[in-house]
């Protein structure tokens, strides 16, 4: 495991609140991983913090949305050679402790993507009540379209070599892109488990999916999908 360049993808808007915490966590938790921060035009202090502590920082000049973020962060992996890329968001909700055993169950078992999931030991912050209803309905459907169950079909935290890394550097969802994504990886016949993890919940900003946004997401996450499960490639 020693010999295998891993690297943590971070995408950040807005994260004044929690990126420090966030980064200093993996320097402590998770040391032999590479990190690179990817923030995506920041209005706060963001970029300052991060220029300030020197940490790795990709600038981007305009703003992507979270899925221009992180394909960039694959992008980035897949031309530095990198053999695994996790995506390990800014807002400190993610516990880097997990990254070790993550990256042991993807090599040990051969596959394409671990996915960190809350549910299935039900440990640690389970999200907002409204939320679960819709990660369960994005389980249902998934299930149903790819006859396999994915418990946490929302979940950022996500491990993935090689295979994966090419695609997503190339096609990445743009908008709420973790239900779509995993479609399309299983779609390709490659392998996808989960694992259990711990989450946090968020101790500062603001997420991009409010109350008002919900319906938006719902409806948009499901044409999503059902147009992934029936694209040509």
């Amino acid at each position: 495991m020693e010999k295998i360049k891993k690297l943590i993808i971070i995408p950040a808007f807005n994260e004044e609140a929690n990126i420090e915490k966030t980064v200093r966590a993996i320097l402590r938790d998770a040391p032999d991983f590479d990190y690179v921060v990817i923030n995506d035009c920041s209005t706060d202090q963001t970029r300052k913090i991060c220029e300030e502590h020197g940490f790795n920082i990709v600038n981007l000049p305009i703003n992507l949305g979270i899925g221009g973020a992180v394909q960039t962060g694959y992008k980035y992996a897949y031309e530095n050679g990198y053999d695994v890329a996790v995506q390990v968001d800014g807002d400190g909700q993610h516990d880097p402790e997990f990254l070790n055993k993550m990256a042991e169950h993807l090599m040990d078992r051969h596959l394409d993507m671990v996915i960190g999931s809350r549910f299935i030991e039900k440990k640690g912050f389970q999200s907002s009540k409204m939320r679960r209803v819709g990660i369960i309905f994005f389980s249902k459907l998934i299930k149903l379209l790819t006859g396999i169950l994915i418990t946490d079909p929302t979940s950022g935290l996500r491990m993935v070599g090689r295979n994966v890394m090419a695609l997503f550097a190339v096609d990445y969802p743009r908008d709420y892109p973790e239900p779509e994504s995993v479609v399309a990886v299983l779609r390709r016949r490659m392998k996808v488990e989960e694992i259990p993890v711990i989450m946090h919940e968020r101790e500062g900003g603001i997420s991009s999916i409010s109350l008002k946004k919900s319906v938006y997401y719902m409806i948009k996450v499901t044409l999503a999908i059902l147009i992934e499960r029936i694209r040509k490639y």
